[in-house]
């Protein structure tokens, strides 16, 4: 049995894609996961699986929340052993840690356009680059930054989703 974490990107925000975690376990229950738990209301899932491949479970979970919920929401999977890895390999200080946010990408952007995002530079604000996870952090509140999920989306052509510290290691305890 394999061990991962389900990211939901934009669900439960500003009352849109509404969906109740209680539904959300029992539709990943019927898919035939096993230990399915939620955290918080936008869309963390950990889970097993006997399946191997984070790419097959990301589509069974896409396509079960479209057929029930009647919406698409992009969905990365990760195994225990890459979310613990994105998790412990954050390149800033503690102190700066406990305040940063990970952008998990759902696939490896081209390597020209990885170093682009990194040439940008706002005030205030840094982030660290790598094939699986866009480190960001900034004294400002998030949602008055310029590194935002949308624009690391845009610029690198990849599906990403955002998760404060807080969040992670509240996924990492539940692993």
């Amino acid at each position: 049995m394999n061990t991962y974490v389900a990211l939901l990107r934009g669900i439960n925000v500003g009352g849109h894609k509404k969906t109740p975690m209680a539904a959300l376990r029992q539709l990943l229950t019927d898919l035939q996961f096993e230990n399915v738990k939620t955290y918080i209301q936008s869309g963390n899932i950990v889970f097993n699986s006997i399946e191997k491949e984070p790419v097959v479970l990301e589509n069974k979970i896409s396509e079960a929340i479209k057929k029930y919920f009647g919406f698409e929401v992009p969905t990365l999977v990760k195994t225990k052993e890459e979310f613990e890895s994105i998790f412990n390999n954050c390149p800033f200080t503690d102190e700066k840690k406990q305040q940063s946010y990970f952008t998990l990408l759902q696939s490896v952007p081209k390597k020209e356009l990885l170093y682009f995002i990194e040439e940008l530079n706002y005030p205030d604000e840094e982030i660290v680059p790598t094939n699986r996870c866009i480190y960001f952090f900034s004294d400002k509140p998030y949602g008055n930054v310029k590194y935002n999920n949308n624009l690391i989306e845009r610029k690198l052509k990849v599906s990403a989703t955002s998760r404060n510290y807080k969040t992670m290691k509240r996924l990492l305890e539940l692993l």
